[in-house]
């Protein structure tokens, strides 16, 4: 589970900060996001957990030098948000490995991932009530919310499945 919302999270990133680029005009940049996201997904499979800290090195730069250029607000803040919640569950899978084998590591992981995914939710309603306010909301916007609403509502429900067994 940890995997799955690793590489929605990192797909989330580079298509939002990617967007955010393609949208203000500046394809060459873009680009290197997705370059970048690639060798990101890429390092997952080599163990290469120093990399995600310095993707969300990179990623928060782009956001802070997209918001400064005055690209749009929600695609800036969403790419940085989502490279924050990757770089957060890269750390955490690599220290599920040194877990003992009593303890309960799925338990762990589910309210690890419900916690950041309550943040993450959280985060997005207050930058759609901000887009909202601007009146800046698009239907690419409408969505991404769509997309991690989903995947928050399938979380919550697997999660009171597994409490009521």
């Amino acid at each position: 589970m940890t995997a799955i919302a690793l590489f929605t999270s990192m797909i989330l990133s580079v298509g939002s900060l990617y967007w955010g680029y393609v949208q203000a005009g500046l394809e060459i940049p873009a680009r290197w996001i997705l370059m970048i996201g690639i060798v990101w997904l890429l390092s997952q499979w080599q163990h290469w957990t120093w990399f995600s800290s310095l993707v969300l090195f990179v990623y928060v730069s782009f956001a802070a030098f997209g918001l400064i250029l005055g690209f749009d607000f929600g695609w800036m803040l969403a790419g940085s948000i989502f490279a924050l919640f990757a770089w957060d569950m890269t750390d955490f899978r690599r220290r599920l490995r040194f877990t003992a084998e009593n303890d309960d590591s799925a338990g762990m992981e589910k309210r690890h991932i419900a916690r950041l995914t309550i943040l993450v939710l959280v985060a997005l309603l207050l930058v759609t009530t901000a887009l909202f306010i601007q009146v800046k909301f698009t239907f690419e916007w409408g969505v991404l919310l769509v997309v991690v609403v989903v995947f928050g509502l399938i979380q919550l429900i697997n999660w009171f499945r597994r409490q009521n067994k």
